[in-house]
């Protein structure tokens, strides 16, 4: 029995989403102050209600305007139709996963509450969850917790680190009794980040980041796919190349035994996935049929007699009108104008009448001439006019130009050269085969060297970490190694993981890896989580763990952090109160044995006040 062959090729066609503008959405929870959550990614932002299940508001954190415009022909997230025109000025609100540029921000946050259905007018009644990025600098929060109280005028505030809040979502989901111990691998758009947790609380001394992501992983496949494939520039955008690496990559086990087997041709031709790119089907030159060859012959002939007898009508017009005024001249001197006369000759720059009388005799033989050639021309074709007198023609105008009785017949036939070729595959020429960048571009997550960065992998950074704890604490925290961030979701992430730990770990030690069930939403439900399970108080000030009131805004400044489990710690500025200079007294003559006891005074108001203590902020 014939066993069916299976296709030995996968060609794969990009889909070039367009994103639609969002709907304005119902405020769901506008009468009962339900806060508003918003997961600010540094690649994309979600924002919703705390009542939903899943955010509807979903778009790309970047703002777009036309090169040259206004600030009010702004652009947000998925108003952008297409980001790849080079028409469009893109600017984002991140640095390295930092928010420093506070007027995209705004216009990011104006954008959410729009779309949220929030219609009071000059303040947003709602207490916001916002996520920030592990050991945030206190004048990015500053400036944020400036921009929600002053501009927006919102009665409480919590800040979270995004991937704690994915952590402790994962482990209510596994009904894990807090408060837990574990470490964090979280990587994004911009950069990754080492993230330990003992006993539920993060410890920000030994977080450590890396930045490598997945916008660098975009990149450099970007640049693997233009090296390798010159003719198609163009097609290798940026945003196919993010496609690529959420649609068709995957992290191998083993590199280099990965690597090896893309040796063998029956697995090259087994896994390789072709690319379609768009292209027309019809080819240039003697590919085409002979009445396509035919057609195109005739409409070449049309447009170029159509162009001929324009500049004909234009030269039989012009020698007309210059026919004319040597005429007049010439009546000035049958008129008895001899002034006039020679004056008109100085202008034309001409001497004598002769002279004159052979210009008009030969104007009038071009002019009666190419009136003939009309009146044929019209009886023949309908098209053609002008007269065969043109002594100056343009450079550009071609042989046909030269001669109006041109027919088809005189254009030359080109040899059919592609009689003798074999058939050319244009739809394969526009492929593009991606072959090992499937597996390479994930692996700079492992070897950062490969972009040429000049620093650690996540797993060497993981293990450098863990030296930094005793080994009770390693075997704790291993028991729980979590995986959270858009670019942990290619295939085979979770068994290299294992793998590398198992080669970094002592010998029959026990490590157990888990990946977010939704590695990408895990922040904005844990963020939704803990915004249910704790409320926030009243405005007076007094307010529940985790949130920050306007009065602890005005109180104790914009950095101001209240931490609670899923935050970053809050390490306020300490500034040295400076001691005012002691006005020297008169010198006063002091007993002998007295010089002693002052020396031991002075001492110990020196001592004193050297140790005096710093005042925090």
């Amino acid at each position: 029995m014939a066993t069916r062959q299976q296709p030995v090729c996968q060609i794969f066609s990009f889909r070039d989403c367009k994103s639609l503008p969002d709907q304005i959405l119902e405020p769901l929870a506008a009468s009962c102050g339900m806060p508003i959550v918003i997961d600010n990614g540094s690649f994309q932002t979600r924002a919703d209600w705390a009542s939903v299940d899943s955010p509807r508001l979903l778009f790309r954190s970047v703002a777009a305007r036309s090169r040259g415009a206004a600030r009010s022909e702004t652009q947000i997230g998925n108003d952008i139709p297409n980001l790849e025109p080079l028409r469009w000025l893109l600017k984002s609100q991140f640095d390295r996963n930092v928010v420093v540029n506070f007027e995209i921000q705004e216009l990011i946050f104006d954008y959410v509450f729009t779309h949220l259905g929030i219609t009071s007018e000059g303040r947003v009644e709602h207490p916001i969850v916002l996520t920030e990025a592990p050991c945030n600098p206190l004048h990015c929060r500053q400036m944020m917790s400036e921009l929600l109280f002053e501009c927006y005028d919102v009665p409480h505030v919590s800040y979270g680190v995004d991937a704690l809040y994915s952590f402790h979502h994962s482990n209510n989901q596994r009904t894990l009794r807090p408060p837990q111990t574990g470490i964090v691998l979280s990587s994004g758009y911009h950069c990754s980040h080492v993230l330990p947790v003992i006993n539920g609380r993060l410890d920000a001394a030994n977080c450590k980041r890396v930045n490598v992501a997945g916008g660098q992983a975009a990149a450099y496949l970007q640049r693997l796919l233009q090296l390798k494939y010159p003719g198609h520039l163009a097609a290798i955008t940026l945003s196919r190349m993010e496609e690529l690496l959420h649609e068709h990559s995957y992290t191998a086990v083993d590199y280099q035994e990965e690597l090896e087997k893309w040796r063998s041709p029956e697995f090259y031709e087994r896994e390789v996935h072709r690319m379609q790119l768009p292209f027309s089907g019809k080819l240039p030159g003697g590919c085409a049929s002979v009445e396509e060859r035919q057609e195109r012959r005739a409409q070449q002939l049309r447009r170029l007699q159509e162009i001929n007898a324009r500049r004909r009508g234009e030269k039989l017009h012009q020698d007309q009108e210059r026919l004319d005024r040597l005429m007049a001249v010439q009546e000035l001197l049958e008129e008895g104008l001899v002034d006039q006369f020679h004056k008109s000759l100085v202008a034309l720059n001409m001497d004598s009448a002769e002279e004159l009388q052979s210009y008009i005799s030969k104007l009038q033989l071009a002019v009666e001439q190419g009136r003939q050639k009309l009146l044929h021309s019209d009886g023949a074709e309908g098209k053609t006019e002008g007269s065969e007198l043109e002594p100056h023609m343009e450079e550009g105008d071609g042989m046909a130009m030269m001669y109006a009785d041109f027919s088809e017949d005189t254009l030359p036939e080109k040899p059919n050269v592609n009689v003798v070729q074999p058939s050319f595959n244009m739809a394969e020429y526009h492929q593009l085969f991606v072959g090992t960048e499937r597996l390479r571009c994930p692996e700079i997550f492992f070897q950062p060297s490969l972009t040429g960065e000049d620093q650690m992998g996540m797993m060497e950074t993981l293990q450098y970490v863990l030296a930094r704890y005793t080994p009770e604490q390693q075997e704790a925290l291993v028991s729980n190694v979590f995986l959270t961030g858009g670019n942990v979701q290619y295939p085979g992430m979770k068994e290299r993981m294992e793998r590398e730990l198992l080669a970094i770990r002592p010998f029959q030690s026990h490590f157990k890896v888990t990946m977010a069930k939704q590695p990408t939403l895990g922040a904005w439900l844990g963020a939704r989580d803990w915004a249910l399970e704790h409320p926030p108080g009243g405005v007076d000030g007094g307010g529940a763990v985790g949130w920050i009131s306007r009065q602890d805004y005005e109180e104790k400044g914009g950095e101001y952090l209240s931490e609670h489990c899923a935050s970053n710690v809050f390490v306020p500025i300490k500034i040295n109160k400076t001691v005012p200079a002691r006005q020297v007294e008169p010198s006063v003559t002091m007993p002998t044995g007295a010089s002693g006891a002052v020396g031991v005074v002075t001492s110990a108001l020196t001592s004193s006040t050297s140790d005096a203590p710093m005042v925090s902020s």
